[in-house]
């Protein structure tokens, strides 16, 4: 039995409405005002795929949502309450964050048309921008790991993965110039997708870049994770609001690089990442409810967000079952 089976649901339940996932909440009640969006509704289905849970009623409703958000354009985002889409088309963010979320569900053991569509529609993806290619790598290798679409999808991933590589920065290690969010899911990405087609080099500079990250954040009394704001070559932390995004993050990568490595500082980073939400952070404060699964919105000097929206009521999930796993 999976560890997050272990995990309580209940918030996320709460957040879960005829058509989705809530994006916002306040305190612990989703604000309908704000209707549902891929973005999180595609991270949901990569937290339980990779739990085990799809055969959750949410599940095949998160699935669902992302699956309709398909037109002749590329993918929706955003939805009203009501079940009306309210854009013409996502940012290329959200458009591989469904091609993760699809390659996810495939791996899961999912088969349906619609999935194999979507994931053919998307084998020609490409972007400008260095997380929306880091998402949809993470879909290609999910998708490889199902034995689904493998040629195309190797393809893909060798493609993909030179963009990124010509992503550098002059000024230091990272790619940008500037750290910005959900930032381990770049080397996490190289390493996962190098992993599947077994290119050493890619994988190599995936550890090599998460190696430079958790140097970077670590703080005195945990990891310090970079602010919203964002984090350039001299600035000093720790600096807030630290987002819960950036722990599960964290968590995953260090968790690939524990299976791709075996060595056990892998293991012991991801028990730090997950510890985050458990006051092992700059301010020694807990951002995740045992009671309900709910995760706080963000970590300030003086405290907690009190509320407990979707994404960061998933990072905390997925972040506690990669330190159940771990353990």
């Amino acid at each position: 039995m999976s560890a997050i089976t272990q995990l309580p649901l209940d918030h996320l339940r709460r957040l879960t409405g005829p058509y989705g996932l809530f994006e916002h909440a306040r305190f612990e009640s989703p604000r309908l005002e704000h209707g549902y969006t891929v973005d999180d509704n595609a991270r949901a289905v990569v937290l339980l795929s990779t739990a085990g849970l799809t055969d959750l009623e949410e599940y095949i409703r998160y699935l669902q949502f992302v699956l309709s958000a398909r037109s002749e354009l590329g993918w929706h985002n955003r939805m009203s309450a009501a079940g009306v889409w309210t854009d013409a088309v996502g940012p290329d963010d959200t458009i591989g964050r469904a091609f993760w979320a699809l390659g996810a569900a495939s791996s899961a053991g999912l088969d349906q048309k619609q999935i194999i569509e979507g994931l053919d529609a998307l084998s020609n993806f490409t972007s400008s921008h260095l997380r929306a290619n880091c998402y949809a790598l993470l879909g290609a290798a999910e998708t490889m790991r199902a034995g689904v679409m493998v040629d195309a999808m190797a393809a893909f991933i060798a493609a993909t993965c030179d963009l990124v590589h010509l992503a550098k920065s002059r000024q230091w290690p990272w790619p940008e110039s500037r750290l910005t969010y959900d930032n381990a899911r770049i080397p996490q990405a190289l390493i996962v997708a190098g992993s599947a087609v077994g290119d050493d080099l890619v994988v190599d500079r995936g550890l090599g870049l998460l190696e430079w990250l958790v140097e970077i954040e670590t703080g005195r009394n945990g990891f310090s994770f970079t602010p919203v704001a964002g984090r350039s070559l001299g600035e000093k932390g720790p600096a807030f609001d630290q987002q819960p995004l950036e722990a599960w993050a964290m968590a995953d990568a260090c968790a690939a690089a524990a299976e791709v490595t075996g060595h056990p500082s892998w293991r012991h980073a991801t028990i730090e990442a997950g510890m985050w939400f458990h006051g092992r952070n700059d301010v020694g404060a807990t951002l995740f409810d045992p009671a309900t699964g709910a995760g706080f919105d963000g970590l300030h000097r003086e405290g907690v967000n009190q509320n407990r929206g979707a994404e960061s009521t998933l990072s905390a999930l997925g972040a506690q079952f990669r330190l159940d796993e771990a353990r």
